[in-house]
């Protein structure tokens, strides 16, 4: 059985871009592609319905790109313990209101029981304070978290 993965939208988006002009930005675009060919293919798969929004958000090139590539990745539910843990984790972080969508892609991850949820997001999703915050939400309720991090923390799988 293969490790599972829930695929943040900033993972589909840096794939799917115009190359940055920005170094670090296009080094990142880089890995990611990489990362998409080559450990990708050894995890299984998952995206939300909150994924699909965003990706829907973007550029109309982009967004039919990232929709594509995603085709295949199995859709996890938004269920009401989702959106209950969703509201914990955005509490707990202290995350500002524009990235409510990032309580919900770590609460999405979380109640499905993934393995990884890869980001390229380091300020709400995968930065030091939430992933503390995170375990500690799920601890107090007797859940398992995710390994969070980015796609070059993942391609020894």
């Amino acid at each position: 059985m293969k490790p599972t993965v829930y695929v943040e939208t900033s993972v589909i988006s840096y794939l799917t871009a115009r190359t940055s002009r920005d170094l670090v930005v296009a080094a990142h675009q880089q890995l990611t592609a990489e990362w998409w060919q080559q450990a990708l293919p050894r995890l299984e798969a998952f995206v939300s319905p909150v994924v699909l929004e965003e990706i829907d958000k973007g550029d109309p090139g982009a967004a039919q790109s990232g929709l594509e590539a995603v085709s295949a990745f199995g859709v996890l539910e938004v269920s009401p313990e989702v959106r209950d843990l969703a509201e914990h984790h955005f509490t707990a972080i202290d995350l500002p209101e524009k990235a409510r969508a990032d309580a919900y892609h770590l609460a999405l991850a979380v109640w499905h029981g993934m393995d990884y949820l890869v980001t390229w997001n380091c300020t709400h999703i995968a930065g030091g304070k939430v992933k503390l915050m995170v375990r500690v939400v799920n601890a107090g309720r007797g859940i398992a978290s995710p390994m969070i991090c980015t796609p070059e923390e993942l391609t020894e799988i």
